[in-house]
């Protein structure tokens, strides 16, 4: 088909909110509306692996995920407003099947605009009066513990709630810097500065929030229909796999940016998640990767423009959130987030362009003093490859090239870090485990029906034959899981990191809606893209990842794991299979069990990885706690405790004094650095030195080195 290509990665998930929007002629898009919803569900029903019947059970699902979407926070819907809504949600499946008109879009949107103004009025009203910190009352944060509101009433008490918790965030902070402010003076005396009382800080703040929400409630209000229709379209679809979007032409010209690694901006991959703004991942040479403070796993709750007030971004399109964020470099935006444990952090970040170099794959050598080896090291952020042109840098390509460095370079073992690697292009997924095996099947590939599709590495060329470990998270998905499972299969390399990875095995595709869109509607292109699920990969012994992941051979305590979402964690996630096996040479395997006991003797002995699974129990006790004090001396009490403990856990790194990392001497001779690359390597090589992972990782590779192998 047309512009099509095959993705195995972790998208970006979009999840836009319910937003008002200009008027236009209702017959623009509904026609509009029309088209697209029979050319999705036309290329749904012909590719798409997962068969599904349209009918009740499916028009209930879409609409449960449209309300979803629509009102993630709960802050504007009634519970009688959702009744209302209600008598549509067995209608969506005769929309899509015999084009009749359903007016769950057009009413979903009429109250939500009613919603929307009456929402002004109450956080309007809210923020014209002081608030009252000494009462003691909470907060519930997290709106899957919530009911929509019976009435309106409790809707103005939701408001009032959330603005009081916003407000005395910010108050808090601010009386920080005032207490700062009055050391400094008592130290160094000024008549001429006078400090603002504790009332007008409070007064403040309110006009601080109400100027935000203007701001928020502004840009709302300039939504369109088209925005309002893809949330719509979106949400219908997504019962097909969490993986199944719509993407309109910008959004689809997006994605293409990204997966060809050509990143902007600061360099931080987001998702939305019920209203909340995450951050999935930190680009590898951007703005973000930089400045370190920002992390996966942070809630962004505001974005603000150098000194100018921060503009609250939960509730808010991923779309607008990200323009926000975006800007010209060298200036500054300050993120407001939530870190997981409950700490809330203003960070500064200087926009700057990605340095691409930094997205790709690069090595080192390791020389470990206290075991007199020489140890190789790659590191991988993606599966990327540029699908837009001919000779584009590709993944699978460029492995190679560094193997070839390391072998030149005598390592005595390989290391492949593949942590945090979302996934990119199969082929090159391919490609890549064939470096390590002679030859054979990599991965099996099933649609819905029919024979699997063997992916094999034809070629008998190995590119390393060494001993190898791959290293993985819960966050290596798709693409690092084939290599991971392949290698394992093999017996090729033991695979090390967390529990087990991501879980996602399937296959998505891109398709120009363009070439689907009915005769009649072609005065309406271009329309976007959807991606959609068309297989699943399986493992060459016929088991699947999807759901399950690559279990590591040896787990090493990782504070994360618990608190990633895993494929099983999505809405309508495809379920675990299992098919044939398919015919393989098993090339080695090690006693893993002897592995195993070995390295956790080293880990349980080991400070750090003690206190990083600390860690792992503090931030899973802490996520369970969403109720928020909004009694002052209650919340400042919770926030000083939990920077304490912050504090305890900020610095799970070590000097390891008897590792001195090298730079891989380049295949062209005489190339230059330039004094930028440089500084760049030297601080990647201190992150290598200071990870306690790859520590433990070298001493499994010795362990290997050292045991004897059964062929």
């Amino acid at each position: 088909m047309k512009k099509a290509f095959w993705y195995v990665g972790i998208p970006v998930i979009l999840l836009i909110a319910g937003l008002s929007f200009k008027e236009k002629q209702h017959s623009d898009i509904d026609e509009k509306r029309k088209a697209l919803t029979e050319a999705l569900f036309k290329c749904l029903r012909l590719y798409h692996y997962n068969k599904i019947i349209i009918d009740d059970d499916y028009s209930l699902k879409a609409y449960n995920q449209y309300i979803k979407r629509l009102d993630p926070s709960k802050r504007f819907f009634t519970q009688q407003d959702i009744k209302l809504l209600s008598q549509y949600q067995y209608l969506i499946d005769d929309e899509i099947l015999e084009n009749k008109k359903n007016l769950l879009f057009d009413s979903a949107c009429s109250i939500f605009n009613r919603r929307l103004l009456q929402a002004k009025s109450y956080y309007q009203e809210i923020l014209s009066k002081p608030f009252d910190f000494s009462i003691d009352e909470t907060f519930e944060s997290d709106p899957e513990k919530r009911e929509f509101p019976k009435n309106e009433e409790e809707i103005k008490e939701e408001w009032r709630k959330n603005l009081k918790y916003q407000a005395l965030v910010r108050y808090t902070n601010k009386l920080d810097e005032l207490e700062k402010q009055r050391k400094k003076l008592a130290e160094n005396p000024d008549s001429s500065v006078v400090l603002e009382t504790e009332s007008q800080i409070e007064e403040k703040v309110r006009k601080e929030l109400l100027k935000s929400y203007n701001s928020f409630f502004d840009r709302l209000s300039k939504m369109d229909e088209d925005d309002r229709l893809t949330e719509y379209l979106n949400a219908i679809i997504s019962v097909y796999c969490p993986h199944t979007e719509y993407y309109p032409p910008q959004e689809k010209e997006n994605f293409d940016i990204d997966i060809s690694g050509k990143l902007e901006g600061i360099g931080a991959q987001l998702r939305q998640i019920d209203g909340e703004i995450i951050v999935d991942r930190i680009v590898p040479g951007s703005a973000s990767w930089k400045q370190k403070e920002l992390k996966a796993g942070d809630v962004i709750l505001k974005v603000g423009q150098g000194d100018a007030e921060p503009v609250s971004v939960t509730d808010m399109p991923l779309k607008d959130a990200v323009s926000l964020i975006r800007g010209k470099r060298g200036t500054e935006v300050r993120l407001t987030v939530r870190k997981p444990d409950g700490v809330i952090k203003v960070i500064s970040i200087i926009r700057d362009i990605v340095i691409l170099e930094e997205s790709y794959v690069k090595s080192a050598v390791i020389v470990h003093n206290s075991l007199k080896k020489r140890i190789g090291y790659i590191y991988l952020p993606s599966f990327y490859t540029d699908f837009s042109r001919s000779g584009g840098r590709n993944s699978g390509e460029d492995i190679r090239i560094e193997l070839e460095k390391l072998k030149k370079e005598k390592v005595s073992g390989i290391i492949v870090d593949l942590r945090n690697n979302g996934g990119g292009s199969l082929n090159d997924a391919v490609d890549m485990a064939g470096h390590f095996i002679r030859r054979g099947p990599i991965v099996q590939v099933k649609g819905n029906s029919g024979s699997p599709q063997i992916y094999e590495d034809r070629n008998p060329n190995v590119a390393y034959e060494g001993p190898l470990v791959v290293m993985i998270n819960r966050s290596s998905a798709s693409a690092s899981e084939i290599v991971a499972a392949a290698l394992q299969d093999y017996g090729r390399a033991v695979i090390v990191g967390s529990k087990s990875s991501f879980g996602k095995g399937t296959v998505q595709r891109f398709v120009e809606l363009d070439y689907y869109i009915n005769a009649g509607y072609t005065h309406l292109r271009p329309v976007g893209a959807l991606k959609m699920t068309i297989q699943k990969f399986y493992r060459i012994t016929g088991k699947s990842t999807q759901e399950v992941g690559v279990s590591s051979d040896i787990v090493l305590p990782d504070a994360y794991d618990a608190l990633t979402t895993g494929e099983k964690d999505l809405d309508y996630a495809l379920t675990y299979e299992e098919i044939e096996p398919v015919s393989y040479v098993r090339t080695n395997s090690f006693d893993i069990e002897s592995l195993q006991k070995r390295s956790q003797k080293r880990v349980k002995k080991d400070e750090i990885f003690t206190l990083i699974e600390e860690n792992a129990e503090r931030l899973k006790r802490q996520r369970q706690n969403s109720l928020q004090p909004l009694e002052i001396t209650k919340y400042q009490e919770l926030q000083r405790k939990l920077k304490a403990e912050s504090e305890k856990y900020s610095n799970l790194k070590r000097n390891h004094s008897d590792l001195q990392i090298l730079p891989v001497a380049p295949i062209v001779e005489n190339a230059v650095i330039d004094s930028t690359k440089l500084a760049m390597q030297k601080e990647w090589h201190k992150s290598i030195q200071e990870d306690v992972s790859i520590y433990e990782a070298m001493n499994i590779l010795a362990d290997m080195m050292s045991a004897k192998k059964i062929k």
